[in-house]
């Protein structure tokens, strides 16, 4: 389980998605404290499944272990059960690859907008 949360970020496209659920950022980074505590279902490879809004919506999490939590994906329960196991294999290469990002590269994605800093500690 991940250590400690120094920062929450979300993506561009999960921005885009939260709003349109009314999601907030404060509930992004309640989500991220619960995640931190093992508050939801870990299926491996550093991807999480997190319940949001009143379980109506489910958010894929990516963990840069114990740095960071990325909200990368989100989907509302009553559309689909779950993502299917080619989703998650991408969704483990992608934790990989942010896990391996440093943080200038991280910095650089959020020049560009592509990722959005919602909170730290």
């Amino acid at each position: 389980m991940p250590a400690s949360v120094r920062r929450v970020f979300k993506t561009k496209w999960f921005h885009k998605a939260a709003k349109a659920a009314s999601i907030t950022d404060a509930d992004l980074c309640d989500a991220a404290r619960q995640l931190t505590r093992g508050q939801g279902v870990d299926p491996g490879g550093n991807v999480w499944k997190k319940r949001l809004d009143k379980n109506r919506q489910c958010g894929i999490v990516l963990n840069k272990v114990g740095r960071s939590w990325i909200f990368v994906f989100l989907f509302a329960k009553r559309d689909r059960d779950n993502i299917d196991e080619r989703e998650l294999r991408g969704f483990r290469r992608l934790a990989a690859d942010f896990d391996g990002r440093t943080d200038a590269e991280i910095a650089k994605l959020l020049e560009l907008n592509e990722l959005v800093e919602i909170c730290s500690g």
